[in-house]
């Protein structure tokens, strides 16, 4: 599904009010990228129609929360030598050494969407705390760096631009999510932030408070809506209804229905087991494994978690909008959600955040939208 929300910040109010909201059938992309544009174009603008009419505003401008195969997160280090002749390191150390992290990186047809920095060693010894005022020689920095597709990237934000509306900034989906529905607690102690969607899933590892990794598999929740739709012979939507029901109908098998779910399931966890064993965190997360996304509400997904995983696993969920609709308690809609919080001080975002990517693709994207539009 294509979501809008409009939220509202109130003097002295810390987090905001809704407004609108507005949704309508994603059409027109898969796995997250663009395969038919004017497909696309008709899908944001049902949704922002309909998001209009619920505020009451005329929607011209909009953050958007970016995911699909191709967002992925990088690690790569750097270092400089501390310029001032006494060894006092200053900010300007730090982000050389942070620069040089991104010249070490092999782009190639990807952009930096976030960069966050995670460690720093002075004179080979890591630094724990604050950095400047310290004195050494050789500052060295470990960052990671969210990148995606350019080519990808300006196909949606083509689509977007063309249906009316003017892109702000792009946030990467587990940045806007994490932030609505993760404690500070499970993010120092260490915790994995799942997304479940249509045709992806996405894998976020949050320790020490810093995001670690991010990884973004190519399966998602429709696999199991299609499975359901074969086994049972029954139309799509009849088996989106079985997928997410926790309730028993006499005119379909019961444990039929687990079996399928399970096994489509499975394949999930699997290729989540899998990149947590290459980072050295199997069954090593004390917070466990948060699962937001439609397809978190799969019947039977948490339980299943647990058994397989071998960890605490719950559904994502948020006292930021606690007296609003129930459905906003929906961890399908925590990805656009979490952009309200998140997106409220953009300067929050290190460098590399999407502000600065913008100016860049401007004409590339007016161009491409040439080729894309008949």
């Amino acid at each position: 599904m294509t979501r809008i929300v409009v939220g509202e910040f109130s003097k002295g109010e810390q987090n905001p009010k809704i407004i609108g909201v507005g949704e309508s059938p994603t059409l027109g992309l898969r796995h997250g990228y663009v395969v038919n544009p004017a497909l696309a174009v008709n899908s944001i603008k049902a949704a922002v129609a309909a998001a209009e009419k619920t505020s009451g505003i005329k929607i011209k401008r909009a953050f958007v929360s970016l995911s699909g195969t191709t967002l992925r997160g990088e690690i790569s280090s750097g270092g400089t030598i501390v310029s001032k002749a006494d060894g006092e390191v200053t900010a300007l150390d730090a982000n050389k050494a942070l620069a040089d992290c991104e010249d070490n990186l092999s782009l190639g047809n990807k952009k930096i969407i976030h960069s966050f920095p995670i460690s720093f060693r002075l004179d080979g010894k890591e630094v724990l705390g604050r950095l400047e005022g310290l004195r050494g020689t050789k500052l060295e920095a470990k960052a990671l760096f969210v990148t995606y597709s350019v080519v990808h990237l300006e196909d949606l934000l083509g689509v977007i631009a063309e249906a009316g509306v003017e892109t702000l900034d792009v946030v990467a989906s587990p940045v806007a999510e994490s932030s609505l529905s993760l404690s500070e607690k499970q993010k120092i102690v260490g915790v994995a932030l799942v997304d479940i969607g249509d045709q992806t899933t996405s894998l976020s590892v949050f320790e020490n408070g810093l995001l670690m990794s991010v990884h973004t598999f190519s399966i998602g929740s429709a696999e199991i809506t299609n499975d359901i739709a074969l086994g049972f012979k029954i139309p799509l939507e009849k088996a989106e209804e079985l997928k997410l029901s926790n309730d028993d109908d006499e005119e379909f098998s019961k444990k039929k229905l687990e079996e399928i779910i399970e096994a489509r399931l499975c394949d999930i966890f699997e290729s989540i087991e899998n990149n947590l064993k290459k980072q050295k965190r199997s069954e090593l997360l004390p917070a466990g494994i948060v699962f937001v996304g439609g397809g978190a509400n799969t019947s039977g997904l948490v339980e299943l978690s647990k058994s397989i995983l071998k960890l605490p696993s719950s559904l994502g969920s948020t006292e930021i909008f606690g007296n609003t609709k129930t459905k906003f308690r929906d961890p399908a809609w925590f990805n656009v959600l979490g952009l309200l919080t998140s997106s409220k001080d953009t300067s929050g975002y290190p460098e590399g955040s999407f502000g600065s990517l913008l100016k860049d693709l401007k004409n590339t994207i007016k161009s491409s939208l040439k080729q894309l539009l008949p």
